[in-house]
């Protein structure tokens, strides 16, 4: 860890040393560890000690990047020297306007000394809680561990200067028999909120009931998501049209839709960086401000997040969606939920008749952005509904299904939601009732 101070001054530093018209420094530190573990013992450890910094180096309309992970005076030189050359040898982008200026924005607190400081030790003996539960019911456990702090800071030429430090654990396992599985995670900021002997038996627990599953064929099911299925649903859509370069490519399928009803009026969606039960970050990787935004409201297309570029092309403001450059993703929703509602699990499973439970998604896969269809594998626990209770469990099924639709046939939303790690972030997801899902495959396992 840094500190702001000496982040600051090196942020400084490299600004004083480019002579491009417009000078973007990113600076990036990670402190963290990794404990792995599979065939119900710890095989690996690791830890990471890291920083990274990044030059955008704006001549005229042509944009250059260049990184290190050398912070001595000389790579600061040599790594501004690299922007600058690449910025001169690039073609003029006509749609760039300008980095980013200075804006107020609010400080949110994400940073907990126990985690921070949270040891080998430490991971190990909550790691072997879960593995020997997972021993004792005759199971074989594999997951992993990870806790760590990180710094961010981002200053640029227009006076821009941003600091934040955060900390994060996220621990996950699948817990296996010869032909079942069983999954649990659980994603904070804080490592006390972590209860290991929760987390195995959740899993282990799963692995158990799903023994001996039966066959059953393809076809269109009404289903009960767990949270972490829906979380994918979620953080797919972000990926295929949540972000403003997507609908301005014409790939999104948000396009044609703002203002209008595209999913059940019990859906809400929403990004928000400030929120202290996500994994808050205050502003994005060019320093603008996070603002909430509203993706989908009560079942209506709402809005996309923007960057600086994204924004600039259509004389917006940026949202504070940007991502470190050169980004070729467009603007991203990173910290995400969706609006929790009023029914538990256990009674959304006694108003089903007959339908599946399906406990996470496997491999998604696009294949129509557009219509946000998608394709995936049921896996660590797919299980047949009849009247009110798990019949039996069933072998994994391949699903191929508009999320969009899926989101359209919501009948109950859980009270309860889980926080989980997504590509550059978390998502909060409630569980889901739906009405019908369609499944195009089925498996041997």
């Amino acid at each position: 860890m840094l500190g702001e101070r000496k982040m600051r001054e090196i942020a400084e530093r490299v600004l004083s040393l480019s002579t491009a018209e417009q000078t973007e420094v990113l600076i990036m530190s990670e402190d963290s560890g990794l404990t792995r573990f599979a065939n119900s013992y710890i095989h690996q450890n690791v830890a990471e000690r890291n920083v990274g910094l990044r030059v955008r180096a704006v001549v005229g309309k042509k944009i250059g990047v260049a990184s290190i992970n050398d912070l001595s005076p000389e790579a600061l030189e040599k790594v501004v020297e690299r922007a600058l050359t690449i910025a001169r040898l690039q073609p003029e982008n006509p749609d760039f306007t300008s980095l980013p200026g200075p804006m107020p924005g609010a400080e949110i607190e994400a940073f907990d000394e126990a985690t921070a400081a949270f040891s080998p030790e430490a991971r190990a003996r909550d790691v072997g809680v879960i593995c020997q539960l997972a021993v004792d019911n005759g199971l074989v456990a594999s997951g992993a561990f990870t806790t760590g702090a990180g710094e961010l800071a981002v200053a640029n030429s227009l006076g821009v200067f941003a600091y934040h430090a955060t900390t994060s654990a996220d621990i996950n396992t699948v817990i296996m028999s010869d032909d079942s599985s069983g999954y649990a995670e659980v994603t904070t900021w804080k490592v006390g909120e972590i209860n290991t002997e929760l987390i195995g038996k959740e899993a282990v627990e799963k692995a158990l009931q799903g023994r001996n599953p039966r066959e059953l064929p393809p076809g269109c099911y009404p289903l009960i998501l767990e949270e972490y299925a829906v979380a994918d649903i979620i953080n797919t859509l972000a990926y295929l049209g949540f972000g403003a370069l997507s609908v301005q490519e014409g790939r999104s399928f948000m396009i044609d839709s703002f203002g209008k009803q595209i999913m059940s009026a019990a859906i809400s969606i929403w990004d928000d960086g400030l929120d202290p039960t996500g994994l808050p970050l205050p502003f994005d990787f060019e320093g603008v401000p996070r603002q909430r935004v509203d993706l989908i409201k009560e079942g209506v297309a709402e809005a996309v997040v923007y960057d600086s570029y994204t924004a600039g092309k259509e004389g917006k403001a940026s949202t504070g969606h940007g991502l470190p450059a050169p980004n070729t993703f467009g603007p991203i929703p990173g910290h995400m939920f969706m609006a929790p509602g009023e029914a538990s699990k256990e009674e959304m499973l006694a108003s089903m008749d007959r339908g599946l439970w399906v406990t996470r998604f496997h491999y998604t896969r696009p294949v129509h952005p557009k219509l946000a269809i998608v394709t995936g594998m049921t896996r660590d626990g797919t299980f047949l509904i009849e009247k009110g209770e798990m019949a039996y469990p069933i072998k994994n099924l391949r699903f191929t299904q508009s999320y969009v639709e899926a989101l359209a046939n919501v009948e109950l939303i859980s009270h309860e939601t889980r926080l989980q790690q997504n590509w550059f972030g978390a998502t909060r997801a409630p569980a889901l009732k739906l009405t019908g899902f369609e499944f195009t495959g089925a498996t041997e396992f």
